[in-house]
């Protein structure tokens, strides 16, 4: 059945300078398709920012055409001047796409609505997390005879090291490289049943994917962390989707950090029950260890002596 146009009455023109903050602010106002891809546009404007046509006809669930039309409907010239003005609202840092904190909000606001935000966005995304692609990532990491963490960039990095800690903890080899020359190498040094997972939100950074291509010539399995539809996504094996809103002041926001770490925790966590008593064992025995180092532990001296 041919899709029907959109009704263009419950436009308004978008402001030149805040076109997010006019799409928030009319989003109860516009038809039921002009509705649907204004959502998912607020919901992600960063995603939305970098993506091509098709992709956001496919996610909003309407035609390539429709989109175009929305653009034109919202004040813009096509989705090429939509997008420049998504970008410029990103620029601004505005309140709405900064977990709704607005200037004239008390403390108190600030605290409940940074924490609101972040409580909601885990709940929505939690909805969609798929626990089979889960269950395939921890099944090809228990087969593997090597798995390699990778990621490019501070927050990447430390998570894919976090990653690498949990591993070896639970007994399974691991290696996590900071410098891209070394990614590259160890990734040519795997093979066929060996994992690498590659961690990054953006999902489109040079270097990681050149790791990740690298090891998939080598045969190995390439479990990806990021958010649906980026390079990295495409490039990989398995997906474990991290689709949160973008961030207006930083390249990868708090909510994107903390959904990352969920899924490493949840990826731990499994392989953890999986494994059975013998990574139970390495688990106390490294708490143990530890403790009996006063490393960590509630009465450990200071660093000054006793």
């Amino acid at each position: 059945m041919a899709e029907a146009a959109p009704d263009t009455r419950g436009a308004e023109p978008a402001s030149s300078s805040d076109l997010l903050r006019s799409l928030r602010d009319t989003l109860d106002g516009l038809p039921e398709t002009q509705a649907r891809i204004a959502r998912m546009i607020v919901a992600d404007p960063e995603w939305a920012v970098q993506t091509g046509v098709e992709l956001l006809a496919e996610r909003a669930g309407v035609s390539a055409p429709t989109i175009v039309r929305f653009a034109r409907a919202v004040g813009c010239e096509g989705v090429r001047d939509m997008k420049l003005k998504l970008a410029g609202s990103l620029a601004l840092g505005t309140p709405y796409v900064h977990r709704s904190v607005r200037p004239t909000d008390a403390p108190g606001e600030v605290v409940r609505n940074v924490v609101g935000s972040v409580t909601s966005m885990l709940a929505e995304w939690q909805s969609g997390l798929d626990p089979d692609r889960i269950e395939a990532a921890v099944a090809a990491i228990r087969a593997a005879g090597r798995v390699d963490t990778a990621g490019t960039g501070a927050t990447s990095h430390f998570l894919a090291h976090d990653l690498h800690a949990r591993l070896f903890r639970l007994g399974i080899p691991s290696n996590s490289f900071a410098d891209a020359h070394l990614q590259l190498t160890a990734a040519s040094c795997l093979g066929a049943g060996d994992v690498l997972v590659a961690i990054s939100y953006v999902g489109r950074m040079p270097a990681l994917l050149r790791t990740v291509a690298v090891a998939r010539r080598a045969g190995a399995t390439v479990v990806a962390i990021t958010r649906t539809g980026t390079p990295l996504h495409r490039a990989a094996d398995i997906l474990l989707a991290v689709d949160v809103p973008g961030d207006a002041t930083m390249r990868v926001g708090t909510d994107a950090i903390i959904a990352q770490i969920i899924v490493i925790e949840i990826l731990s966590v499994r392989l953890g029950l999986t494994l059975g008593d013998g990574a139970a064992r390495r688990l106390a025995a490294v708490h143990d260890l530890l403790q009996n180092e006063q490393l960590d532990s509630d009465d450990a001296p200071s660093l000054g002596g006793a």
